[in-house]
């Protein structure tokens, strides 16, 4: 039986708000950027067997193959704006581009000179993280040690909270929290015994962080109003960022507490996590002035 660890409520679909850059069925990649050999552990629990840190969801059978962790990278090439084939299995390329390398997954980077990409195989992934420089995008560091919700990744504009699947598409990254000091250039909070990610879907302040004090939401993890008291998952929010999916606005019941965070024992509820060394070097490498965007596929 393979455990599933904290992430967060997952509820569907992401919002169609400003942070919802794109939602489209994820693909499998055509390129694999890298590959090594650790054993993967993974990030949240779902919510009515334990919590885990980054979206809850209800009992769910989770992935049972371990992949091979990586720190190596290639050489990409300069990827435009425009969606990959959303579901095809056709990752994106840049326009004219000729025999340009494509991400692995279908991307809208925008504005971004930073982009994270997330190439699902089941419950696993390989996490990579890009830059823009004069000469194109180029590979940084990744990771074949990433996982991602017990179910694998559905489509961000029909997923469903509770399903302990990932949203595929296109989001911004924002903000982060943890446990532990970021040791980030992203705006970050250290969180207390007295923050919860709201994932009660009759909240006001369903999707977001918020105190103890003044709460209109049940201060439990469990059942289907519970939210995410977030120091109670030390190992996985010991540093995660928020994936800025269904927020401002966000929908009740379509999704909440998406992140990519540390693994924690199993697949996720519906996060990304990676390794412990790979999260802190996107800690340490990732910048708000680089408009940071995360691609799941």
């Amino acid at each position: 039986m393979v455990s599933v660890t904290a992430c967060g409520s997952e509820e569907t679909g992401g919002g169609e708000g400003p942070q919802k850059v794109a939602v489209e069925a994820g693909g499998k990649a055509l390129d694999t950027i890298a590959s090594a050999s650790a054993s993967a552990t993974s990030h949240k629990s779902a919510r009515t067997p334990s919590p885990s840190a980054s979206g809850s969801a209800s009992p769910s059978p989770g992935a049972s193959a371990k992949p091979s962790a990586s720190a190596s990278a290639e050489e990409g090439k300069p990827v435009a704006s425009g969606t990959g084939d959303g579901g095809t299995g056709r990752g994106s390329t840049p326009s004219g581009a000729g025999t340009a390398p494509r991400f692995p997954v279908p991307a809208q980077p925008g504005d971004a000179s930073q982009l994270i990409t997330v190439r699902a195989n089941g419950s696993y992934a390989t996490v990579t993280a890009w830059d823009k420089g004069p000469t194109g995008w180029k590979a940084a560091f990744s990771t074949s040690a990433g996982r991602v919700g017990a179910n694998g990744v559905t489509n961000g504009a029909t997923r469903r909270q509770n399903t302990y699947t990932t949203p595929s598409g296109t989001y911004t990254l924002t903000e982060g929290f943890g446990v532990e000091a970021g040791g980030t250039r992203m705006p970050y909070h250290v969180v207390s015994g007295s923050d919860w990610w709201v994932e009660d879907p009759r909240s006001a302040f369903y999707n977001r962080m918020h105190s103890t004090v003044g709460a209109d939401f049940p201060l439990t993890e469990a059942g289907e109003r519970g939210s995410e008291r977030l120091a109670d998952h030390p190992t996985q929010y010991a540093k995660a960022l928020v994936i800025d999916y269904n927020r401002r606005p966000a929908t009740p019941g379509r999704g909440a507490g998406i992140f990519l965070h540390i693994n924690g024992a199993g697949a996720t509820a519906g996060c990304v996590s990676v390794p412990r060394p790979t999260m802190d070097r996107i800690m340490t490498w990732i910048s708000p002035a680089a408009h940071p965007r995360i691609a799941i596929g």
